[in-house]
């Protein structure tokens, strides 16, 4: 199997909360956001969303870039497409309307 840069787990995991999930997609959407615009956008505190932002840039989601006194942040590219990647993996044999084959059911021991 290929080795990626990006863990799987760790990857699937920093989007797995919610906040960070939205963080990512307003990024996906608009592109570069300054941290400042970031905090504003939700009703969380600023070291909040900059705890959030660290797990973000260490799982390879987004990475950032000091312009002045404020940190711009953008989503990662390879991220994105290592996301597709595994989510590519989840589909069954055969295609998203391929019949899975059943699988006996065990009986415990009488």
């Amino acid at each position: 199997m290929e080795t990626h840069p990006i863990s799987d787990t760790r990857l699937l995991q920093a989007i797995a909360d919610p906040l960070r999930l939205r963080i990512v997609r307003q990024l996906a959407q608009i592109g570069a956001v300054c941290a400042c615009d970031i905090a504003a956008s939700y009703k969380v505190s600023q070291p909040t969303v900059s705890h959030h932002l660290r797990v973000l840039r260490e799982a390879g989601w987004i990475t950032g870039e000091r312009r002045g006194t404020w940190i711009w942040y953008s989503v990662r590219p390879d991220a994105v497409t290592r996301l597709r990647q595994v989510s590519e993996t989840l589909e069954p044999f055969g295609g998203p309307t391929a019949r899975l084959p059943r699988l006996r059911v065990l009986q415990p021991d009488a």
